[in-house]
């Protein structure tokens, strides 16, 4: 229960002395070697880390059985008949979306050898008839009249203060007349509007604290006497507490409106600053009523209440907490009421005026049935001991049965440990008066332990054996059972030792204390009287058990409570069960549920096993959560576990129950401490239950939510493992010992070849997925410039026939013009970087040249001087003044494998290059000739260099691909042009238009619309450095409203930039009008990012955004623009494919919305003159229509080649010179190294045919080949930075087989433990992978490339050499 079950062991010291369990445990772990475990994480502030290496997972041995034979007695043809015959005609809505992992995942078959009950059938057992007594009063308040008129001097109750001297006895004639004047004020006194505020059937809250028995005893007979319906709570302490929403959901239900309470009690109450209590998380607006003397009215002479008899109206509503957190309230009769006062008073043999000791909290449960309703029935007088004396001195209790000569006291295991481990002090207490100990917590597992301790230290004291009487109750049954002693006619205390495993499969076996996995529990006596009890099946239809099999205890009596308020459907279920056997009704009356699990024993004593609220299922196997928690208490619990708090609930992941293991640590506690008790519990729990913890989390002393006894609040802490707000300071997961159900993994199916696959598509009617732009050789083009096939005579004809044309335009942070270049200065700029590296650099046709420029118009001037002098040019991203130390070697590295024989650069990047911090990156004396350009001298070039032919080199393009490689490509004069051509023609690029470029200039895509498209079309670019950005994020937006840009583009950095920063700043907003955009292009070599470019239509709809204006580009390394949207066809579509399909190369459409669905749009329209083909990975045979294999292209400007690949040069030989292996052999196709597929749609494109789409799934090189299938880092990413709102950003790849995800962590560091379970949790819910390594690191560290890709190898790298200074590494066992 919320309590926590765990208000239990705040002590524990003694037990241990005398505990069967943990002997076991101890035994069980000694069989482990005793061998120090290396720590499986790390964290900042250890220094000594355990080398990873060196870590073994602990032996751990999982015997998982799982689900029942089917004993199908029909033959198999007459099955199958009646399976067709079931077959329905359409189907049902579940075949729409298809989550197959009933095939996917694997079921465990049950073990042939697991027990199965083979007793008698059980029948139902009747109690004891209800005795008739003379003189019985017909309901509760006719007695408390009697008694208040006729005794009135009697005393009913008396409170301790927190010495425990006592500080008020109440009287029944004081409890009579108070009550009487609290009914009367509340039915006349509170008026709203001239109304009274309560009429009879009402509900009140009562809030009382534990302290104040006797103000709480007037508040519920009041409210009885007046009719109303009293509610009692927890007083609220702060507006945070554990469940106290879900209280607020119980008062709102029920309707009330007014909350008793006592004057000391609402001064406590946090309150707003009008002085008003405040309005509690979740709770309706409350009026607060102090029930003081001063404030009730005296009531009228001609008033009187009306003293009914017990009706089946409701008396009271008692609250409970599931297992799930919610909280429901119940409700009793007034009839329920009497007839368990009835049948207590006949059990416990209570006679009139006897002095009863209550432990327990007076407002619910055993402590309110005892110390507040039975007692006034019999006028007995209660001493109340409040949990505050008990804190102070735990043998209060004790005492006051010693000087009150009280004959029965009520109490709780842990009362009566906490009182073994003060006894030593009290020589003279005598328990001798005693004939009832009532243990209220009988049922739990560790009570016999309590009782026999307790029975050891004070038999000498004058306690008597057969005194102890455990009794069990349930919420909804009120009470179930108690032990009688012998003199009310109870039969000898019975002791069951029942093995473990048999238990976890519901069936009773007796075993041997020996044994270590065996669970001892004690009878908790007959049934009450008046009532029959049966058991049953836990699952499904509740059919009787066998003798020998567990089941639930279901109760038929007149003293059961009778709904939830309020909640039809689920009182049905748990308070009117129909009992059958086999099918047949055992009984005509209906059965309450109690919640408890057990079984009926010898002489019809019940035993109770456990509770349904904690029963976790783990692969078919039951398993107790109380039972794990005495476990792991057993582990040298006084050493490590603060005051014995644990909790222990289980969580769904991949459809099965996972074992979670909360506890606070000791404050001394070391991480090597922590480490060993954690690997023990594993062993033990392992052990004694043969079941594994999927996680252990330790959290700091105090810090679990407490339930209003100080328990563990067990619903609560769930709630706060689940959100990722448990905050633990120590977490150890164990998925790969306890997740037994994964899929199968692959196996790869021996292929099917070329030939086939063409032929199967032919007989399938599916066409070869192939697709190419408009054919350039049909496009009328009047252009002159396409009489030229190279740019420098472009450049020259431009700068003649329109010199003082604009073609650039920089801008700076401010949105203003830093330079720009019209064709004449161009062209002249050109020319006199040319001079300078013939006559200064003593260059030759043909040498290499790095240009090492930040983005602007010198590094376009100097591109075609080079062309001018026949070089050629390498654009090379200048390094960072700030990050020499990782940035300088990689402009080293181009330089080097470019075989450049020069630098051009300028004045501060040549210092740079040669300073004393560049020395300390990279080896300065290997530079080539560095020239600045910044002053050259004006001289006229001799003669501009012209190619001998097309396919002569034009420039190299240098880029570092994702997975770390440094690869440049050939860009010959042909393709050079060819590509200007294809994307004027897809833009519709002219001298009188304007665009503007957000993007890195320095290789790919970036690189040919800043440095080559203007040249080649004539338009005017507008440039803005993405660099810019940092200090000014609207500029880019800014500039396209200022231009009325009609074309525009950028990469997803740029994109993510201005949707995270511009989102709140409105006054910049204002200005900008984004309608005339009629397409905004992200650059990109990736799969489409869909919640970014949506994110980012969205946000700037209102600025004039169309929704189609943004779009994606796709090019790679072998043809740096393959798709591009362009001004005209037909808008980007998206598809939605199984993700799960995915991962086996196939594509599989779904609906949007479906389980496991992916959401993918198409890469812009492929560019003029382009054709691509899909090949299979390995046959390369040409795929169909929708099949995912590798995208291969074919067109005029494909780069010729690779100049060099650094790192990988033997993969790379037929990138670009593949052949297919059947169908078309004769066409040369470059491979992209990119998955992907065709789609033809319904659309139509420009030339009226219907169009093609393209989809990238993601770079084959990226991909992790994990369980024999193929996964997408990305789609793993998404789902790990959904599962907590403090992950920013994700990065996955694998290293020795075991899948790393490194989270960067937006929050504080407590919260960095958090992320391990729900990153675990998420990777095998939606990917069935078991994730090996949480690394937990600060924002930024993972590393991200210009164009906003993450570079995982780097990382991975970064990983390996210890370099990433992660906050917290968790390996996963």
């Amino acid at each position: 229960s919320a309590e926590g079950n765990l208000e239990l062991l705040e002590y524990i010291k003694f037990y241990l002395q005398c505990d069967v369990h943990t002997e076991a445990v101890q035994a069980a772990l000694a069989k482990y070697k005793e061998r120090k475990m290396p720590m499986p994480s790390k964290r900042r502030s250890v220094l000594v880390h355990s080398s990873v290496e060196t870590y073994t997972p602990p032996v751990i041995n999982l015997f998982s059985l799982a689900g029942v034979p089917v004993n199908s007695r029909v033959s198999s043809k007459i099955q199958q008949l009646l399976n067709t015959l079931k077959r329905p005609k359409r189907p049902p809505l579940k075949e729409f979306f298809v989550d197959d992992f009933e095939e996917l995942l694997e079921v465990q078959q049950p073990d042939p050898n697991q027990p199965k009950p083979e007793g008698n059938q059980m029948n139902v057992l009747k109690g004891e008839p209800l005795g008739m007594v003379t003189n019985w009063p017909p309901s509760l308040l006719a007695a408390l009249q009697r008694w208040g008129t006729t005794q009135p001097k009697a005393p009913c109750l008396t409170a301790l203060d927190t010495t425990g001297k006592a500080i008020y006895t109440l009287t029944y004639g004081k409890l009579w007349s108070r009550s009487l004047k609290l009914a009367y004020t509340l039915l006349n006194k509170l008026t709203t509007k001239n109304e009274p505020l309560l009429k009879p059937g009402d509900r009140v809250a009562l809030v009382f604290p534990n302290s104040d028995p006797v103000m709480f005893m007037v508040a519920f007979y009041g409210c009885l006497l007046a009719e109303l319906i009293p509610v009692p709570i927890e007083v609220p302490l702060t507006r945070k507490d554990a469940g106290s929403q879900q209280i607020g959901f119980l008062l709102g239900s029920c309707g009330v409106t007014l909350a008793l309470t006592t004057d000391a009690c609402q001064k406590g109450l946090p309150k707003a600053q009008t002085g008003e209590v405040v309005t509690f998380k979740g709770w309706p607006r409350l009026m607060w009523f102090v029930i003081d003397g001063k404030h009730l009215a005296k009531p009228a002479k001609d008033w009187h209440p009306q003293v009914r008899d017990a009706s089946a109206e409701i008396a009271y509503i008692e609250y409970k907490t599931s297992k799930e957190g919610s909280t429901v309230g119940i409700t009793v009769s007034h009839a329920s009421m009497l007839a368990h006062c009835h049948a207590l008073t006949q059990a416990c043999g209570y006679s009139e005026a006897e002095t009863l000791t209550n432990v327990l909290d007076f407002k619910r449960d055993a402590g309110l049935w005892h110390g507040v309703l039975t007692s006034v029935m019999n006028r007995m007088h209660v001493i109340s001991i409040p949990y505050a004396l008990m804190k102070v001195n735990p043998l209060s209790w004790i005492q006051k049965v010693c000087s009150y000569k009280a004959r029965v006291a009520v109490v709780k295991s842990r009362d009566m440990h906490w009182s073994l481990l003060a006894q030593r002090d009290q020589r003279d207490v005598s328990l001798s008066s005693l004939r009832m100990l009532l243990v209220a917590d009988g049922a739990n597992p560790w009570s016999i332990s309590s009782c026999d301790a307790f029975l050891n230290v004070f038999q000498s004291r004058g306690l008597r054996p057969e005194v102890i009487c455990p009794c069990a109750s349930s919420s909804e049954a009120l009470t179930v059972a108690i032990r009688r002693p012998p003199e009310l006619g109870g039969p000898p205390p019975g002791k069951a030792v029942l093995s473990m495993n048999c238990l976890s499969f519901g069936v009773i076996r007796v075993d041997t204390e020996e044994k270590l996995s065996v669970l001892t529990v004690q009878d908790v006596g007959q049934i009450m009287p008046g009532a029959n009890v049966c058991v049953v099946k836990v699952d499904g239809t509740p059919y009787l058990c066998k003798a020998d099999e567990v089941g639930e205890i279901c109760v038929n009596s007149g003293a059961t409570g009778m709904a939830y308020f309020g909640l039809l459907g689920i009182t049905k279920n748990v308070f009117e069960v129909g009992i059958s056997l086999s099918g047949v009704p055992v009984s005509d009356q209906p059965f309450t549920r109690t919640g408890l699990l057990g079984f009926v024993g010898p002489d019809y004593l019940v035993f109770v096993v456990g509770k349904l609220d904690g029963l976790m299922t783990v692969s078919g196997r039951r398993h107790n959560a109380d039972d794990v928690v005495a476990t792991a208490l057993a582990v040298e619990p006084m050493k490590f576990v603060y005051r014995g708090r644990i909790a222990v609930f289980s969580v769904t992941v991949l459809h099965d129950d996972r074992i979670v293991l909360v506890a606070e640590q000791r404050p001394d506690a070391s991480e090597e401490d922590s480490f060993q008790w954690m690997s023990r519990v594993l062993q033990a729990v392992d052990s004694i239950h043969q079941v594994g913890v999927y996680c252990l989390a330790l959290v700091p002393a105090n810090t679990l939510p407490k339930a209003p006894l100080g328990g563990i609040h067990i619903s609560e802490t769930k709630q706060r493992f689940l959100e990722g707000a448990l905050h633990p300071c120590n977490v150890l997961m164990c998925p790969h010992t306890c997740v037994t159900n994964l899929p199968k993994p692959r196996q790869k199916q021996p292929d099917v070849g070329p030939a086939s696959m063409i032929v199967g598509n032919l007989v399938a009617g599916k066409r070869i997925a192939q697709a190419s732009g408009r054919d350039v050789t049909q496009l009328e083009d009047n252009d002159q410039a396409r009489k030229f096939l190279y740019l420098a005579d472009v450049l020259q004809w431009r700068a003649q026939t329109t010199p003082d044309h604009p073609l650039f335009l920089l801008l700076n942070s401010k949105g203003t013009v830093a330079s720009s270049a019209s064709c004449i200065q161009l062209h002249k700029r050109a020319e006199r970087v040319a001079v300078a590296l013939l006559e200064k650099g003593r260059l030759n046709v043909g040498d290499h040249v790095a240009l090492v420029y930040p983005p602007g118009v010198d590094l376009i001037a100097t591109f075609y001087g080079c062309l001018y002098a026949g070089c050629i040019p390498i654009t090379v991203r200048p390094p960072h003044p700030q990050n020499l130390a990782t940035t300088l070697p990689t402009v080293k590295m181009i330089v080097e494998v470019s075989k450049s024989a020069c630098i051009l650069t300028t004045q501060a990047i040549m210092k740079l290059l040669k300073s004393k911090e560049a020395a300390a990156a990279v080896d300065i004396k290997t530079w080539p000739t560095i020239l600045d350009t910044d002053d050259m001298p004006k001289k006229k070039l001799a003669g501009i260099f012209r190619p001998t032919s097309p396919d002569m080199l034009a420039y190299l393009d240098f880029s570092v691909s994702t997975t770390g490689i440094l690869a440049g490509v050939k860009m010959s004069h042909a393709a050079t042009s060819a590509l200007c051509r294809s994307i004027k023609l897809q833009c519709e690029l002219y001298p009188s238009r304007q665009i503007a470029i957000c993007l890195d200039p320095y290789c790919g895509l970036g690189f040919a619309l800043w440095c080559l498209c203007s040249v080649y079309s004539g338009h005017q670019s507008i440039l803005v450095p993405p660099l810019e950005l940092e200090s000014n994020v609207s500029v880019w937006l800014s500039a396209v409203s200022q231009y009325k840009v009609r074309v525009t583009f950028c990469s997803y950095s740029v994109m993510e930039m201005c949707t995270k920063g511009l989102g709140t700043q409105t006054d910049i907003l204002r200005v900008i009008n984004l309608s005339c955009v009629r397409t905004c292009m992200v650059v990109a070599e990736e799969r489409p990012r869909i919640t970014l470019t949506q994110s980012f239509s969205k946000l700037f709809k209102d600025l004039g955004l169309s929704a189609r204006a943004v779009s994606t580009t796709f090019g790679c390394r072998v043809n740096v623009a393959i798709c591009l949207q362009g001004t005209a066809g037909p808008d980007p579509t998206t598809v939605y494919v199984d993700m799960r399909a995915l991962r086996h190369d196939r594509v599989r459409l779904v609906e949007r919305g479906s389980p496991h669905s992916l959401p993918l749009m198409e890469s812009g329209k492929i560019l003029p003159g382009v054709k691509v083909i899909i090949a299979h990975t390995e046959t390369k045979g040409p795929l169909g229509d929708s099949h995912l294999g590798e995208i291969w292209v074919s067109s005029p400007h494909n780069a010729t080649g690779y100049y060099t690949v650094y790192g990988e040069e033997a993969l790379h030989a037929d990138h670009f010179t593949a052949r297919l292996s059947f169908g078309d052999t004769q066409t040369i196709w470059a491979r992209t190294g990119y998955l992907g597929f065709l789609r033809r749609t319904e659309l139509t494109d420009a030339s009226g045919e219907r169009h093609d789409a393209l989809y990238v799934v993601g770079s084959l090189d990226e991909t992790l080949e994990l369980r024999g299938m193929r996964y997408h880092p990305i789609d793993i990413e998404t789902s790990v930075i959904r599962a907590h709102k403090s992950i920013a950003e994700c990065a996955v790849f694998t290293w020795t087989n075991l899948l790393v995800v490194v989270v960067e962590l937006e929050g504080s560091e407590q919260e960095a433990l958090d992320l391990v379970a729900l990153v675990t949790n998420v990777v095998l819910e939606e990917h069935y992978l078991i994730v090996g390594v949480v690394v937990i690191v600060d924002p930024g560290v993972i590393p991200i490339n210009s164009r906003g890709e993450k570079q995982r190898m780097h990382l991975r790298d970064g990983f390996l050499a210890d370099q990433l200074d992660p906050i917290y590494v968790a390996y996963n066992m």
